[in-house]
């Protein structure tokens, strides 16, 4: 059955574009690699996708599009059949695609009206094997999403785009899979918007490496460091300057489709972070809020 293979990035609009760039490009640790359309791209130098986060200037921040990978484009139409048929609006059936990096895809609402992008041969950028003790992001690990039905939510990117239950937190958070890592996408309950982003790191070395590269430059810690439960994968988090949250991890856990078998974790402290000794928690994520892009396209 075609599904989602993987992610490829997230667009997003924001009102201070010359602060978020100057993050992800001196700070966070990644590259700039094209100014297009008004538009930044940003890659990772560990993996071969051509850009991992595309910025423009827009009054409020909000979501532009959160895109996604399928092996070829026989899968895109397969999907693209699968997700008008589920009822969701389409932004633009299956074509050659003008942005960065080309290739061949689908726009589309969610139920809950972020825009996402599913997309195949695009065209590979550079790459190359990072050092320990760099502390950048090889690649975007996952991203977790709030939704006011998220149970029908993960029931979608599961029936629809071919993902797979790896765990539940409770009955409120599910892990979803669309590779060998333990998670790609994870959904929460609250109004539909974004929760965070996450980027893989070679190690905790290099995990512990960025916070202080960070605390260097001027941004504290939300919440970290520590180790998930789910996934069993570390963790630390932070703002961007224009309010979005991002997490470096590192040694998220490989699933073998074969024995893999889904369970339910009870939530509790030492479920949320195995370590306890880092600051803050769940309570001191930003409050998620609807975002502002909802059912809105944007222009590219």
């Amino acid at each position: 059955m075609a599904r989602v293979s993987d992610i490829r990035y997230v667009g997003y609009g924001v009102p201070d574009l010359a602060a978020e760039a100057a993050f992800y490009r001196d700070v966070w640790g990644l590259k700039e690699v094209a100014d297009k359309d008004g538009m930044l791209h940003f890659a990772a130098h560990g993996d071969d996708e051509p850009y991992v986060v595309r910025l423009r200037k827009a009054p409020e921040k909000r979501i532009d599009v959160i895109a996604l990978a399928a092996a070829n484009r026989a899968d895109v139409d397969a999907l693209h059949t699968r997700v008008a048929d589920s009822g969701c609006k389409i932004v633009f059936r299956p074509q050659p695609l003008s942005t960065l990096g080309g290739g061949y895809g689908f726009r589309f609402f969610s139920k809950d009206g972020l825009t996402f992008e599913i997309s195949a041969d695009v065209a590979r950028g550079p790459s190359r094997r990072l050092e320990r003790w760099e502390g950048v992001p090889q690649k975007i690990s996952h991203v977790v999403l709030h939704s006011p039905k998220h149970k029908e939510a993960a029931a979608f990117f599961v029936d629809v785009l071919g993902f797979k239950v790896s765990d539940w937190l409770g009955d409120f958070m599910a892990f979803l899979r669309c590779n060998s890592a333990h998670h790609r996408l994870a959904v929460l309950p609250g109004p539909p918007c974004l929760n965070h982003v996450a980027y893989d790191v070679p190690s905790v070395d290099d995990m512990m490496r960025g916070i202080h590269r960070l605390k260097e430059k001027g941004f504290g810690i939300v919440w970290g460091p520590g180790r998930h439960t789910a996934g069993n994968n570390t963790f630390s988090y932070f703002l961007t300057p224009n309010g979005f949250a991002v997490e470096y991890t590192s040694e998220l856990e490989e699933v073998d489709d074969a024995t893999w078998k889904a369970q339910v974790h009870t939530p509790s402290a030492l479920v949320m972070d195995q370590w306890q000794i880092g600051v803050g928690g769940p309570q001191t994520m930003p409050h998620p809020e609807p975002d502002k892009g909802l059912f809105v396209a944007a222009e590219a």
